[in-house]
Parts: structure tokens; C-alpha cells; sequence
């Protein structure tokens, strides 16, 4: 017994290890072993004895098998019973099945009802044992023992049943085989684990059903699990609980495969039933604090860390503090506007631990929002991490004093806000306060939501009546309310330059460009208020920014070829013959190409060979170039037509490129790409 007992030990302790995961040290989000054989995923039949003789049996039935070195014999499970009976015999046998491994180090034993297959050339038989058992000598078969095809071995002794070297191999779930089933190498018919209409799972194999153990699904759940296939190993547990859905150690084990999944939420309630079920198991009680903690709702897990008088561990103890003493610093920070600091306080606590926690991301986008980087505070809002609690423990979690699912919802409306999303913004106010009714800083939110996303309905019904006077108050009333809402502010500035106040124009736009930098609305405002007020410099930079953000847009092309044009005219530079837009010119003789690329601005030309198949393949994408930079001039020199133009400009391969500015050559490329033609001509054309 002391022998089995350190082999038990020291499995037990080398499996912890392995599946140690989120760096748990306490080894909290794995499967429960503590009723589990730890081996290869199909475990080998054993030698196992029966308690004392029955008083009645129609059969001897004492059988054993050949065992490995070290038997480890299996504890007898109080919490589990099985009352499924053979029904391949007469008598009232128990069911159990007894045999032999040469593929483990160690045996096992099973509960009654279970099936094995077994690997090699010729099918090791299946042994019934009754309800007296007795061992026989080793690698030794008694008489009697069915076998496979249904024949009846004769005396055995002596015989050794037949093994390869190929291993039994888990059933995928294809076809009629489920998740769990045996399959033999030898590709002959195996059992079959199916589930019945009362939820039981079966086996079936040569015309004979009996009933599937759900301690060999957990078994085979924890194999799984082993590898880091949580999936398969949820299906697993999930059959278990099917079969026995008192059992704590199935939902503990299918909260682990959960968790590996990420979906922490589910976790939560499968640990919190299996509490239910056993209000004094501990196993669930340390999960759900750990889970709670990664979702940084400290009072419930210190609630569970230390539940009923359990010893926590110190390591998460510590954990849980190092997270409160952040959290509690980032509410600290927050309420006096300190959002950098705000920033600082979530990453610290979730780096110690708080990971998955919605409201820490919450409470980052929204500092993002405060310091008006809203591209990141809608970057934070799309992936932050999802959670489905509906339990009562998490839905009384408080954040910031305000319940944790109502704050997620009063940052959302925020941000919708910002971004121009008014009807979101007042559906998600709307759900935060009905989740907190009491919360004051909610109730404000609705009803400053509500107000602005009325001024900017009425504002834009008078703009578009042409009534601009009244727009801008009505915009200016949002704002009141708003100060930070840059689509108010660029609305606004859409009224002052109907009106003819460019100035008021270019002061609205630039409060919107603060809030929100890369605004493009905000800027073609402000760049069509400098054009009026012909400040052409200003109207050039902000255009060249916008056709670097929209490169096919034409109107703003062509908004920017006229600012360069009209700055070229005020600077005192001499400008005639430009054109927007147009097609790619075809030059026909020398003076044609000098004057043609002194003129200013950037030229691009084309030197080809009509017949030349490269020049073929890449002379639509000019074309296309064409229409898509149409302050540019292109033009196209065939070689072989014009070899004075080719012999001056020292033209020999093609196609080659050249980009001229303002008459001078700035750069040559012999047989670009498509990527690196447009990136050249991309880059001289602002």
C-alpha cells in the first residue's frame, strides 16, 4: 500500500505541475485529479479483486489479466455509484471489468460498466469478472473468458494474449463514433459510446450495450485537458455531467476547460453550481476566486479566497492586494481628472492579475476619451474583453461606486457621443441607468446624452431648412452641455461659413481638430474658410494632408491643384497652360517634350515601345495614375518614334520613368512595379 500510494503521490504531483496555466501557482484552473487515473488517454485494463463472495452467483467468474510493474489499485469512490448491470450475463455480476497492460508503467482500474478495446494484431478479449474474484498467476488467462468474436477461450493457461506496438487512438467524434470512443489501429469494428433519450450514455459492441462510466469521460476529459485541447475536453465533461450532474469535480473540471477557453464568464457560473451543489468544496471556492480576481472584482474573490476558515494561498492573497491597492488608486486619480494617471493605475492592476476585467478597459478608454485621443478610445471599446456574468454575486460588483455592468455602459455612451453616434449613445446611457437607477453620475450622463442629441437633431433640421443663424444656436446649446463634443463643433462651423464668417469658421474647426486631430470634416472646413479668406498657404497644407487621407477623392484633388495654382499666382510665379485633370499627353518631338516639362509643377513621363509587352501590361495603370493625381502632367515618349528625345534623354531600356518638378529631373525608374510607380508619384505630388 505505501508503494501505491507514492507512485499516486508522485503522478499526482508531476501532473500539477504540467497544468499549471495563467500562472496560477496554485494550481487552481486545472481539472480535479483527485479521483483520477493519470496515464495514456485509454487506459489499460487491470487486475483488480472483488470484495468478499456473493451469497449468490451463477457463475465463478474469478478472473485476472497480466499487469504491468507496480499495480497501482484504484481507490474506491465514495461519491460515485453505478448500479448499470451486464447484460450479456445471467447472473447478477457487478459489471467490473479486470485485464492486462504492457503499454503503461501503471494499471488501472475501472467502475463498473466499463468497455475497453484493446490494440494489436489479434483483439485482446473482454473479461467479465462476478462477484468473487481471485488472481491466478501472472500473464495467465483463466477459463471461460468471452472473447471479441463471441467463442469461448479454453483453457488458458499459459496463453498470452497477442500485443503490437500500436496504441489505441481517441474516436475524433465522425461518423457513429463520439468524442471518447476507442478505436483500435487495426481499423476493426470498436465500441460504439452513444447517449440515450434519458441521458445515459451507452456503449455498444458485438450486439452487447452497457452503460458508460462517467468517471472514464472525466478521465478522458482530463487527458484532453493535458494537452491544452480544451475544447474536446469541455464535450468530455460536458457527457459527464449529462450522466451525474450532482457531481462537483465534473462542473470544477468543466469550469478549468472553460477557463482555458477564455470564457471566463461561463466558468464563473459553472463553479458557482458546483458551490450550490457543495457549498464546502473548496476546489470551486478557489476557482472562483481566482477567476474572480482576473476579473477584477475584488470583494467576491476575497469572499471565496478564504471561504468557511480555508487556508488561502499566500500567493494569491498577495495578488488580490497588489490589484485592490491599484484599482482603489485608479478611482482615487479619476475623481480628480487625473487620466494619465488613470492610464498608469490599469495597466499596473491588470499586469498583477486583473486581465479579463471589462471595467479596467472601460475605465482606459475612457481616460482616452478624457485626454482626447478617441481613435484609442474606440480601439479599446472593440476589443475589450467580453463577459457574459448574470450571476447575483457579479451583478451586486461595484466599480468606481457604480454597479460594474451600469459603468460599462455609461463609458459606452460617452464614447458613441464623441464619436457622432447619438442615438447609441442614448440607448446605452439609457441601459447603464436602468441597471444603477440610484447612481447619480449615471442619471446626469442620461440626461446631458438625451439634451445634446436633441440640440444636434434640432441644429441639423435648421441647417438643412437653411436657417444657419438659428443652427448655430442650436449647436451652441449641445455644446453647453458638451464642450468637448467635436461634431457639434464642426457642424457649427459648417453654419459660420454659409454665413460668410470665415473666421468663426476656422475657430469652430480648430476646437473640433483639438478633440479629435484627425477629423476630415473639420479639416476641409477649416481649409475651405483659408480659401475664402486666401490664405493659400494654410489651405494648401490642410488639402495635402486630406489627399494623403483621401487619395480618390477628386474634389479634393482638384481643390488642392487650384489652392497650389492660386499660391503659385501670389507668390509672383508665372503659371499658364495648367490644366486639372485631362489625359496622359503623347509627345511627338523634342521641342514638344522640353516645353511640356518645364512647365510647373511635377510632370511624369512615360518612355515605351508600343510593341513591347511591359509597356502593354503597365500603360493602363498610367492612365489610371492619370485620373487618380490629376494635378500631375503625364506624358508618353515612344523611343522608337522619337529616338532624338530617347538619344537626349539617354533612353535605352523600357519602360523607364521620369519624374521632372518644375522642369528639372527629380527621379528615374527603369521598369518599376505598380506599388513603387504610384508610391514615386504619390510622393512629388504634394
Amino acid at each position: 500500500m505505501s508503494h501505491s500510494s507514492g507512485v499516486d503521490a508522485a503522478f499526482a504531483d508531476r501532473f500539477r505541475h504540467a497544468l499549471s496555466c495563467n500562472n496560477d501557482t496554485s494550481n487552481i484552473n486545472k481539472p480535479d485529479f483527485r479521483e483520477l487515473d493519470l496515464g495514456s488517454p485509454v487506459s489499460p485494463l487491470r487486475t483488480t479483486r472483488a470484495p468478499a463472495a456473493s451469497t449468490s452467483s451463477s457463475s465463478s467468474g474469478s478472473f485476472s489479466g497480466r499487469t504491468g510493474p507496480n499495480p497501482v489499485p484504484r481507490k474506491p469512490e465514495s461519491s460515485h455509484t453505478n448500479s448499470n448491470t451486464n447484460n450479456n450475463s445471467n447472473n447478477n455480476n457487478s459489471g467490473e471489468l479486470s485485464g492486462s497492460s504492457e503499454n503503461s508503467p501503471t494499471a488501472r482500474g475501472f467502475k463498473p460498466g466499463h468497455t475497453r478495446s484493446d490494440s494489436g494484431s489479434a483483439p485482446a478479449p473482454l473479461i467479465y469478472s462476478g462477484q468473487t474474484a481471485t488472481s491466478p498467476a501472472m500473464n495467465v488467462l483463466p477459463t471461460g473468458n468471452i472473447c471479441p468474436s463471441g467463442k469461448i477461450l479454453k483453457t488458458g493457461m499459459g496463453m498470452v494474449a497477442n500485443r503490437s506496438s500500436r496504441s489505441d487512438v481517441l474516436g475524433s467524434g465522425m461518423g457513429n463514433y463520439g468524442h471518447g470512443s476507442i478505436m483500435r489501429g487495426s481499423g476493426k469494428a470498436e465500441p460504439v459510446i452513444s447517449r440515450g433519450g434519458g441521458g445515459n450514455e451507452t456503449v455498444k459492441r458485438g450486439g452487447h450495450v452497457q452503460s458508460v462510466d462517467p468517471e472514464e469521460l472525466k478521465r478522458l476529459g482530463n487527458e484532453f485537458y493535458k494537452r491544452g485541447n480544451f475544447a474536446d475536453a469541455l464535450s468530455l465533461y460536458d457527457r459527464a455531467i449529462a450522466i451525474s450532474p450532482a457531481s462537483v469535480a465534473y462542473r470544477s473540471n468543466r469550469a478549468a476547460a472553460l477557463t482555458g477557453l477564455g470564457r471566463l464568464g461561463e466558468a464563473v457560473r459553472e463553479c458557482e453550481e458546483a458551490v450550490r451543489l457543495d457549498p464546502n468544496y473548496g476546489r470551486a471556492h478557489q476557482r472562483l476566486a481566482s477567476l474572480f480576481l482576473r476579473l477584477g472584482q475584488v470583494d467576491n474573490a476575497r469572499k471565496h479566497l478564504g471561504y468557511h476558515g480555508m487556508q488561502p494561498d499566500p500567493s494569491e492573497t498577495q495578488r488580490l492586494q497588489v490589484v485592490e491597492k491599484h484599482i482603489s488608486k485608479c478611482g482615487d486619480v479619476r475623481r480628480i481628472g487625473d487620466w494619465k494617471s488613470v492610464l498608469r493605475e490599469v495597466d499596473a492592476a491588470v499586469s498583477a492579475g486583473a486581465d479579463s476585467s471589462p471595467q479596467l478597459f472601460m475605465c482606459r478608454a475612457e481616460a482616452f476619451l478624457k485626454l482626447h485621443q478617441i481613435d484609442d478610445a474606440e480601439s479599446v471599446l472593440l476589443h475589450i474583453p467580453k463577459s457574459e456574468l448574470h450571476t447575483s454575486s457579479s451583478s451586486q460588483a461595484r466599480f468606481f461606486g457604480m454597479l460594474s455592468e451600469a459603468y460599462s455602459y455609461f463609458v459606452r455612451a460617452q464614447i458613441e457621443m464623441a464619436l457622432g453616434r447619438f442615438e447609441n449613445a442614448v440607448t446605452a446611457a439609457e441601459k447603464g441607468s436602468q441597471i444603477d437607477p440610484r447612481n447619480v453620475e449615471a442619471a446626469v450622463l442620461l440626461n446631458n446624452v438625451r439634451m445634446v442629441a436633441r440640440a444636434r437633431v434640432r441644429g441639423n433640421d435648421l441647417f438643412k431648412s437653411e436657417r444657419y443663424t438659428e443652427a448655430c444656436s442650436a449647436y451652441g446649446e449641445g455644446l453647453r452641455l458638451d464642450p468637448s463634443n467635436s461634431v457639434l463643433y464642426c457642424n457649427r462651423a459648417a453654419c459660420w461659413f454659409k454665413l460668410g464668417q470665415w473666421e468663426r469658421s476656422i475657430e469652430d474647426s480648430n476646437q473640433a481638430l483639438h478633440i479629435q486631430p484627425n477629423y476630415t470634416k473639420a479639416l476641409l472646413r477649416r481649409a475651405a474658410s483659408n480659401s475664402k479668406l486666401e490664405r493659400w498657404e494654410e489651405a494648401v497644407k490642410d488639402y495635402e494632408v486630406l489627399r494623403r487621407e483621401l487619395p480618390n477623392d477628386n474634389e479634393v484633388a482638384e481643390s488642392l491643384f487650384h489652392a497650389q495654382v492660386a499660391l503659385k499666382k501670389s507668390r509672383g510665379e508665372e503659371v499658364y497652360n495648367l490644366k486639372f485633370g485631362g489625359e496622359v499627353e503623347e509627345v511627338s518631338g523634342l521641342e514638344q517634350f522640353r516645353a511640356a516639362i518645364s512647365l510647373p509643377g511635377v510632370s511624369v513621363v512615360h518612355f515605351e515601345v508600343a510593341s513591347n509587352s511591359q509597356c502593354k501590361h503597365i500603360s493602363p495603370f498610367v492612365d489610371t495614375l492619370c485620373g487618380r493625381y490629376p494635378s500631375i502632367n503625364f506624358l508618353k515618349v515612344d523611343i522608337q518614334e522619337n529616338p532624338t528625345v530617347a538619344t537626349a534623354e539617354n533612353v535605352r531600356i523600357v519602360p523607364t520613368f521620369k519624374i521632372y518638378k518644375n522642369g528639372s529631373r527629380v527621379k528615374e525608374i527603369v521598369c518599376p512595379s505598380r506599388d513603387m510607380l504610384e508610391h514615386s508619384v504619390r510622393h512629388y505630388s504634394f
